[in-house]
């Protein structure tokens, strides 16, 4: 049976966060849901890691645009496995859940970014596979120009009617907010509005808890069993 939940990042209550091991560990408990976050490396191939620089996950120190993808491939997270490009990801996941694709757009940070996530959505057949996701929402509506179709969404730290309209506007139909500002009216008002409300990041059996009372709500979590055991799932 599928769970109704986002696998953030994988799994990384067990393995590395956004490692293909982690990835693949979250399919084999079969979330609907699988977040990844992509930035670009000095030459242009887009990567999965959380931070833009390789410091905190990797053996490595510097930030992720300035190294070249053959540099980021040399270095190790928890001494065994490399930063996994965009395209070796999404070729794990591909037929085996939706892929919430979190573009770690910073302003201009990252010229060309949305276009080479698109290009590599194509080229994977994959458009009825993903949804494409962003705190920086001048880089979803780059999306929407260039894609009329591919389903994205909005990340934001505060709940607010306003981001339900400009969703909407956009063509969306994903909004992820920060659990503490999620309330039964905001829920209900996703709801109405036919919006697929996402809580991040749930991972205490209280909060989860809260959340099993409204089904709507798809809960992003690193606790991939536990969200599992306490949504009877």
């Amino acid at each position: 049976m599928t769970v109704k939940g986002l696998a953030h990042r994988g799994y990384p209550a067990r393995y590395p966060e956004n490692t293909l091991s982690s990835f693949r560990a979250a399919c084999d408990l079969n979330y609907q849901y699988v977040e990844l976050d992509v930035h670009l490396s000095k030459d242009g191939v887009p990567v999965v890691i959380h931070d833009p620089t390789v410091d905190r996950t990797t053996d490595g120190k510097g930030k992720v645009k300035d190294m070249t993808l053959a540099e980021l491939k040399r270095l190790r997270i928890a001494g065994t496995e490399q930063i996994p490009t965009l395209e070796e990801a999404l070729q794990l996941l591909k037929g085996r859940t939706t892929v919430d694709i979190e573009l770690k757009q910073f302003g201009d940070l990252y010229p060309g970014l949305e276009e080479k996530t698109l290009a590599l959505v194509k080229k994977l057949g994959m458009e009825d596979q993903v949804i494409v996701t962003s705190f920086d929402h001048y880089s979803m509506m780059r999306v929407r120009e260039l894609d009329k179709n591919i389903e994205l969404g909005l990340i934001n730290t505060g709940s607010s009617p306003a981001l339900v309209q400009f969703v909407k506007q956009l063509g969306g139909r994903y909004l992820s907010i920060h659990q503490a500002y999620i309330t039964e009216r905001f829920i209900r008002l996703c709801e109405e509005q036919q919006i697929e409300l996402i809580a991040w990041t749930v991972n205490e059996e209280p909060d989860m808890r809260r959340f099993v009372k409204y089904p709507s709500v798809i809960v992003c979590t690193n606790e991939l069993e536990r969200w599992k055991d306490v949504s009877g799932q």
